[in-house]
């Protein structure tokens, strides 16, 4: 007998209560359309997930003839966004090209990757390419160096040590969904819907921006709930303190394709929780079964 979807909703909530986080998720499958949802209009913060976005709006702009994904940038080590990965990370001058610095921003979170495709394209032209695809509650604020500084400016002089403290975190502006970049889990999987329909582009761009988001490197969180040779996982995740998501695709050998949103939030400041990270795909495995199931 087919579990009701007021029955799936109550194991995706106490799943998310079993990890302690509080989480927000929407799956669809890309093709029928149907759907789940556990607070899928909550706005949140997006993080590393509004990436996807930046994505969007260069292939978009590439689409147009703004710019060549194959044009050559040059990122000298002075002024790099920080961070752990890719550019970010590098000691010496890089030349690369656009279409290479989005491979970065998308397989291993790379923030100064993310941030040279932003001088090139624009915020405004990330708003204006979610606004197009009717992802009404999604919005870029801010760069991600800017993203950065702000956190650094809210932790004061304690610097990351601050961050394990429980008041500090809770006056963090960059995890208010007023603050900074935000979407809803809704809005995530509308745009993941559009990129395998290829409806955000022309197909051979929306097959580029296919094979980057299927080439992350975590394996963590949304892959976590598919450990399936035959099952392909493509994603984006995104972090920040008490904060973890992952947006992205589930695809089955016989052609299924589901488009998962969770976003969480914590309620230990700790940097390392792997059940916040393994309820991601725990929480979504549950979604993307039941929605398997209402088709056999």
């Amino acid at each position: 007998m087919t579990e009701t979807p007021a029955r799936t909703r109550g194991r995706i909530r106490a799943a998310f209560t079993e990890a302690g986080v509080t989480g927000w998720l929407h799956a669809a499958d890309i093709d029928s359309g149907a759907q789940l949802d556990v607070g899928a209009d909550q706005p949140v913060v997006t993080a590393s997930v509004h990436k996807l976005c930046v994505l969007v709006a260069l292939h978009q702009r590439a689409e147009e003839g703004l710019l060549d994904l194959s044009e050559q940038t040059v990122c000298p080590p002075p002024g790099r966004t920080p961070g752990p990965t890719g550019l970010a990370a590098m000691l010496d001058e890089v030349r690369l090209s656009l279409r290479d610095a989005a491979y970065l921003m998308m397989a291993v979170s790379d923030n100064t990757a993310a941030d040279l495709l932003l001088r090139r394209v624009g915020l405004d032209a990330v708003n204006h390419t979610t606004r197009r695809l009717g992802l009404t509650r999604t919005h870029a604020v801010h760069t991600f160096g800017d993203f950065l500084a702000l956190l650094k400016e809210d932790t004061g002089p304690g610097g990351p040590q601050a961050l394990t403290d429980p008041r500090v975190v809770a006056g963090l502006r960059v995890l208010d969904p007023a603050a900074t970049n935000r979407s809803t889990p809704r809005d995530m999987t509308r745009l993941l819907g559009a990129i395998w329909r290829d409806e955000a582009c022309a197909p051979e761009y929306a097959a580029s921006m296919r094979r980057l988001l299927g080439l992350q490197v975590w394996p963590h969180r949304l892959a976590s709930g598919f450990p399936f040779d035959d099952v392909h996982v493509a994603g984006k995740t995104g972090s920040l303190p008490t904060v973890r998501n992952e947006v992205g695709v589930v695809e089955y050998p016989d052609g299924g394709r589901y488009a998962v949103a969770v976003f969480t939030r914590a309620s230990s400041p700790a940097a390392v929780l792997p059940p916040a990270d393994a309820v991601i795909g725990t929480t979504a495995r549950i979604a993307v079964d039941a929605l398997r199931a209402r088709t056999t």
